[in-house]
């Protein structure tokens, strides 16, 4: 009777005893499971919320361009994307490269994983240096080109397509090569650290945007000192494919309206406007044009219409605009003024040496067209150009020194 109450102490020690290792057990196991598994056991943590290696912790970066070149030169390349391809080629896969070093850099990886982001890089440069300038030009009306610079714009335009482009890729690139180098789950990333943004936000906020300001406030620049310079120039520029003469003038006109009362003058307003114009000078050969051959005096002769005015387009711009008190504009005024500017460069553009320029423009383009066709006939005929309300001192190339051009099967 005395060991009962013994016996009853032992099986409660012995129940707490395993309720302890229990306990115990219970809390490893949940440390070992938020911290990788234990191997095999566990399945490595496959199943786990989220590994140690899924953990990304910011740390602060300063955003560093690797092998850009500097402002000047980027907005050299982006306003002739098609003279400076190569350069532009360069200039994406630095881009890139430098926001996604930059990501990199930010996440804290080591070198190891820094280098094969780039590596990973590669693999996507080749399609989209092509997204890049395809994209590009589609969007740089080169038509535009004139009047963007008359109005201050043709620079500030090229960086406005570059940041809708890069825009446009960053995200999706950074989002593909951070994936593809870092071990995902469910292809998330956990990010701890101050002002937590995503690899695509870092990119954007961190890298692009500055990037973009800089290029801005360098294109406004430049594009005022353009625009100033351009004021000067007249520029008459040959258009061979079209045979046409393309004169480019600029004019101002500056006004000034008075009020008067009691034959004094209360109130003046001053306008001073100025515009450029673009006349294209060509031949519509819709109307007409005769190729006839005279075999007597081995000629092809090919008579063209005469010149006429394509195309007539004037860009006005109000340069300044100072009203009176008791003086309103209306709309009158201003298109007097327009239109009075628009009789000015019609007088002055349409000259005669346009015209005669215009002629020998088109003979040349001509000749190159028919001169081996006029050679298959025989080598003494000669090809001679003639206008058709005119009869001036013929356009003449003689055969006999022309030489067939050697067929390339390359």
């Amino acid at each position: 009777m005395a060991q009962t109450p013994k016996t009853g102490g032992s099986i409660i020690r012995s129940l707490m005893l395993i309720l302890i290792l229990g306990f115990i057990a219970v809390l490893g196991f949940k440390y070992l499971q938020n911290n990788g598994g234990i191997g095999g056991l566990t399945g490595g943590g496959t199943y786990t919320n989220i590994p140690e290696e899924y953990t990304i912790n910011y740390v602060p970066a300063d955003f560093t361009p690797k092998g850009l070149p500097d402002d000047q030169t980027v907005m050299a390349i982006i306003a002739n994307p098609y003279r400076y391809n190569r350069e532009f080629d360069d200039l994406v896969r630095n881009l890139n490269l430098s926001l996604l070093s930059h990501v990199a850099n930010r996440m804290g990886l080591p070198d190891s994983l820094n280098q094969a982001v780039l590596v990973e890089y590669e693999k996507h440069h080749p399609y989209l240096k092509k997204l890049y300038f395809d994209d590009f030009v589609a969007l740089q009306d080169s038509t535009s080109a004139v009047y963007e610079k008359w109005y201050n714009a043709e620079n500030q335009n090229a960086v406005d397509i570059l940041e809708e482009i890069a825009g446009k890729y960053t995200c999706f690139l950074v989002n593909q090569v951070i994936t593809s180098v870092l071990k995902t789950y469910d292809g998330k990333l956990n990010i701890k650290g101050k002002n937590v943004d995503t690899p695509c936000g870092v990119a954007m906020a961190e890298g692009l945007r500055p990037m973009i300001r800089r290029l801005k406030e360098e294109a406004a620049i430049r594009d005022f000192s353009s625009s100033k310079g351009f004021l000067e120039e007249r520029v008459e520029t040959a258009i061979a494919e079209l045979a046409t003469m393309e004169v480019t003038e600029r004019k101002g006109l500056t006004r000034s309206m008075q009020t008067k009362v009691l034959g004094f003058n209360v109130s003046s307003t001053d306008i001073e406007i100025s515009a450029i114009s673009i006349l294209k000078v060509g031949f519509d050969l819709q109307k007409f044009f005769n190729i006839s051959l005279d075999a007597a005096t081995k000629t092809v002769k090919v008579t063209l219409p005469e010149p006429q005015v394509l195309s007539h387009e004037v860009y006005p711009s109000i340069d300044k605009m100072d009203i009176g008190w008791m003086r309103e504009i209306t709309e009158d005024d201003f298109n007097k003024n327009f239109n009075l500017l628009r009789r000015e460069f019609r007088k002055t553009a349409y000259t005669q040496a346009i015209e005669d320029q215009a002629k020998e423009k088109a003979a040349d383009l001509m000749t190159t067209m028919l001169t081996p066709l006029v050679a298959n006939l025989n080598r003494g005929y000669k090809l001679q150009i003639e206008f058709q309300n005119t009869n001036p001192e013929p356009f003449q190339t003689p055969i006999e020194n022309y030489e067939e051009p050697a067929a390339d099967f390359g």
